[in-house]
């Protein structure tokens, strides 16, 4: 380690119980995308105190470029419950409807931008309520039914707090502006858009974003930096709108939904997959039907798609589509297609992540590790990732990898918080190696 990297690493370490509290706090309190009003609201108020120029709401999520927001009866329902759960009253009124982006800019004179990206929300599952899950027994498990943090990103909103709050005690060492850009809705890969069709990304030159992982047999924590490769993938709906009739008096009158959904689902899965890549596809919920004695009038799908590239993706959306439009037709019912989330492809830039591991090894003295192969999931980060990079930029997606409980999305999921502390090192070490 140098002096600097000593510096952050004490100044992080001394930060531990503040951490750790802010992050029990985010854990006990979760919330679902578009609905993160209490979460948004604490962040811009945290960024304000800190001195950051602080953005929010509609200056940061474009409108029309959010996916997959719920319906309003459900957003002004969970403003009534962010309010109730402490929310900062003056920044709840801005996130309010779903606008739950929040971002802070230090600006630093003349000098590269650099973006870090921290996404916010969590997800609809159940937190275990046992005695062996750490959160139930410390008492910060989700007060929330049915809504948990089980992918970490409460510990990804506390490091980027964490990283504000130390870049700003060095703000004198920086040269250029930082951007903390705090995103909803990564579940479903529904936010990142609309940040990026706001012009956030317009002008960076270096954009990072990291990730919390691991598994109960991780020994050592580390900062893990590969290929930084997700799959593409698009997430959408089908209805179908048909007619309802008495299934045994008059059944030929009806025009059958759950007929046209149950026929869709079956040829999804038959589409043919891509010769150059891999692709998958998945029906995860369908729900259909009024009645045991009615034709269903009215089905819902809940269908993804994937591919290991932006062609194969397309490829499956494509055919996914025309089976979806075909079935309709099949059964003469109306068929509505809704795109809910989509994402490419993201690619570290070898440049940036050799960087990462030089400067996280050889100057803040942290384990790390070369990934091989890419991941097995999706991460819009990739719409961060591609307008930077198409501009000359650099970025780099990494591994903040430590001991969990559980896997991902699962009930029994936590995470060892020695990762909060080594988040803000390698965030605040790498945007100070970047702007020196």
């Amino acid at each position: 380690m140098d002096e600097l990297g000593k510096e952050i690493r004490t100044a992080a370490e001394g930060m531990r119980e503040e951490l750790v509290a802010c992050r029990r706090d985010l854990h006990h309190y979760p919330e679902l995308g578009w609905c993160e009003m209490r979460t948004a609201s604490l962040i811009a108020r945290r960024l304000t105190d800190l001195g950051y120029e602080v953005l929010v709401g509609r200056d940061v999520c474009d409108e029309t470029g959010r996916m997959g927001v719920p319906d309003e009866e459900i957003l002004e329902r969970e403003y009534r419950r962010a309010a109730a759960e402490g929310a900062d009253p003056e920044f709840l009124e801005q996130v309010r409807g779903g606008f739950t982006g929040v971002i802070g800019i230090l600006r630093c004179g003349e000098g590269p931008v650099v973006a870090l990206r921290f996404d916010i929300d969590a997800l609809p599952v159940p937190e275990a309520q046992g005695e062996d899950h750490l959160p139930a027994r410390e008492g910060f498990a989700s007060c929330n039914p049915g809504v948990m943090h089980a992918c970490g990103h409460d510990a990804h909103i506390t490091i980027g707090l964490g990283t504000a709050k130390l870049l700003m005690q060095m703000k004198n060492r920086l040269h250029g502006t930082v951007k903390l850009i705090f995103q909803p809705a990564e579940e479903g890969v529904r936010g990142a858009k609309s940040i990026v069709d706001k012009g956030h990304l317009d002008g960076v030159d270096y954009v990072l974003g990291g990730h919390m992982g691991g598994n109960p047999d991780t020994a050592e924590p580390a900062i893990g930096v590969g290929n930084g490769n997700t799959l593409a993938t698009t997430k959408f709906d089908i209805y179908y709108h048909g007619k309802p009739a008495h299934a045994g008096f008059c059944p030929e009158l009806g025009k059958n939904a759950m007929l046209a959904a149950a026929t869709a689902v079956l040829n999804l899965y038959a589409i043919p997959r891509h010769g150059a890549a891999g692709t998958q596809v998945n029906v995860g919920t369908l729900h259909a039907g009024t009645g045991r004695n009615v034709v269903a009038a009215e089905a819902k799908l809940e269908v993804e798609v994937r591919g290991n590239s932006a062609a194969a993706n397309r490829h499956m959306q494509e055919y996914a589509f025309r089976v979806a439009r075909a079935a309709g037709e099949m059964h003469d019912c109306g068929c509505e297609i809704r795109l809910m989330g989509a994402a490419d492809c993201t690619e570290n830039s070898p440049e940036l992540s050799a960087r990462v591991l030089q400067v996280c090894r050889d100057r803040l003295g942290l384990s790390c590790v070369e990934m091989k192969g890419g991941a097995s999931g999706s991460e819009d980060y990739s719409y961060f990732s591609e307008r930077v990079r198409s501009q000359g930029g650099q970025s780099c997606y990494f591994s903040n990898l430590v001991r969990c409980a559980g896997p991902f999305h699962n009930s029994q999921f936590d995470l060892d918080e020695v990762g909060l502390v080594n988040g803000v090192i390698t965030f605040v070490g790498m945007t100070c190696d970047l702007l020196k």
